[in-house]
């Protein structure tokens, strides 16, 4: 498989033009190429080599890209951390993944219990010791170690080899059309898969140039949109919903994206429709799940859109609809959405149970309910799993429990999305308390700050006798969140 998101695989003639930029630095592809080879050397020094893993702890900036690219030069992989994580859960993913070296902002931020790690502002910026030997590399290595929460509370690490990558790159990019023309601009965090390999590896690999803003702010982010003249954007459903919330009087000139994208949770047909009523260009529902690097479906940016569907198939997948048997369904008829094909991941990380649950039986399991109709297009009803999704970031509540569990006063947690008018979803929990260790609400609430990240502390915490069980003894949580419609009708 031909590996031509990299830049030592693309065309001379590429070498001038323009390749990325942030609020700080703008690079052509040579210079990206320079400074990549430049940090690639670094972290050589540093121990890194073919099987190692290259832990980036960074906000979005070109740095991050560089030393994204700097892993693969040397065979290594990358596993990007959240910059905002507690020393809890950054230390956690570090010390999963086995990091040879952290790339990280400041000197206080998580290194793992002492391994070793450089500052962003320590990264060369070009070679110092002459050319380095060309990449020996093959599809087949591992690119990214992408960390997503499970059922067990504990994150898990999703090994995806080249492969991988290039075929989601390439599989975007055939949907997409995306040519030498094409600009996108990032605005997603880069250290989700999307952001990665929609915004970044899909772009590179056509030639086009990227623009990453290090945080959105619906007003900024016209202005930049109007700057710059992007062809289009990836995006979840809260930073739609604050764009079309702005007020009439705020008109900044978008003619030039040719269309946005749309994923991570689910979209509206009224939040679609607003939206490409509002600023001219269509709006593209789509659907994946990083254990697929991403995305697996998506509505055509030139051809029917169905509101209300997340697509068809991206091009080299494979998208069905299985039963409780086994068995796949018809159109028409719902099941559990599974996936086939070149993008699906190689498996969990030190994981092999969960990776044969998931892969077992040639399919990648979504825990996601959904039905296809008879031109494929794929609608999601229901989520298997427990998951809450509050403004396209993954919240699994188990994460959240185990917290609560670890409180010497708290019996039994259970943790459940509440709707939200803007973030779709927000966690809140439920607590049964043991009789003679009182809590308050707001020290279990500064136990969770303390442990976890800010968007996972629930925004309440409900004190409960005991929490609703179902027949065979488990929390019922449908009665909990059906309670909380309840209030919210």
């Amino acid at each position: 498989m031909d590996l031509d998101y990299l830049p030592w695989s693309q065309p001379d003639q590429w070498a001038d033009r323009p390749c990325m930029r942030d609020d700080r630095v703008e690079l052509t592809y040579a210079e990206f190429a320079t400074r990549v080879d430049g940090a690639a050397e670094q972290f050589a020094d540093h121990g890194v080599g073919p099987g190692s893993v290259v832990a980036i702890m960074l906000p979005n900036r070109v740095e991050l890209l560089v030393s994204l690219v700097a892993a693969w030069r040397l065979g290594a992989a990358a596993t990007p951390i959240n910059p905002v994580f507690t020393a809890t859960e950054a230390d956690y993913q570090i010390e999963d993944a086995d990091a040879a070296l952290v790339i990280k902002a400041d000197a206080d931020a998580p290194d793992g219990g002492g391994r070793r790690s450089l500052l962003v502002e320590e990264l060369r910026t070009a070679p110092v010791g002459g050319a380095l030997p060309r990449p020996a590399m093959s599809s087949s290595d591992l690119a990214l170690l992408i960390y997503t929460s499970g059922s067990t509370g504990r994150p898990k690490g999703v090994m995806l080899n080249h492969a991988n990558v290039a075929a989601m790159a390439g599989s975007m990019a055939q949907a997409l059309t995306l040519t030498e023309r094409d600009h996108c601009l990032l605005v997603l965090p880069l250290f989700h898969v999307n952001a990665i390999c929609v915004s970044f590896v899909a772009t590179m690999r056509g030639g086009g140039q990227l623009t990453i803003l290090g945080r959105f702010h619906p007003v900024e982010f016209l202005d930049a949109i109007e700057r710059w003249r992007p062809t289009y954007f990836s995006a979840v459903p809260t930073i739609y919903t604050h764009l079309v919330a702005l007020p009439a009087g705020v008109v900044r000139d978008t003619s030039s994206v040719r269309f946005a994208i749309c994923g991570a949770a689910p979209a509206s047909k009224e939040l679609i429709r607003a939206t490409e009523e509002r600023f001219g260009f269509p709006l593209v529902e789509g659907y994946g799940l990083t254990e697929g690097t991403c995305a697996s479906t998506a509505n055509p940016v030139e051809g029917p859109r169905k509101a209300g569907t997340v697509g068809i198939a991206l091009p080299g997948q494979e998208v069905a609809i299985m039963g409780a048997d086994g068995r796949l369904r018809p159109a028409g008829e719902r099941g559990e959405v599974v996936i086939k094909g070149p993008t699906v991941m190689q498996g969990y990380l030190n994981r092999a149970d969960a990776t044969a649950e998931a892969l077992g039986d040639g399919w990648l399991h979504t825990g996601d309910v959904g039905v296809l109709d008879e031109d494929g297009y794929l609608t999601i009803v229901d989520r298997i799993k427990d998951m809450i999704i509050r403004g396209g970031e993954n919240i699994y509540p188990k994460e959240i429990e185990t917290v609560l569990h670890t409180h010497d006063a708290v019996l039994d947690a259970a943790v459940v999305g509440a709707p939200h008018s803007t973030y779709g979803e927000v966690p809140v929990a439920y607590v049964a308390l043991h009789p003679e260790r009182p809590v308050t609400e707001e020290e279990l609430r500064a136990l969770c700050r303390e442990r976890l990240t800010k968007i996972k502390v629930p925004v309440s915490i409900t004190v409960l006798d005991a929490l609703p069980k179902n027949p065979v003894g488990k929390t019922d949580k449908p009665a909990l969140r059906a309670a909380l419609t309840l209030q919210g009708a």
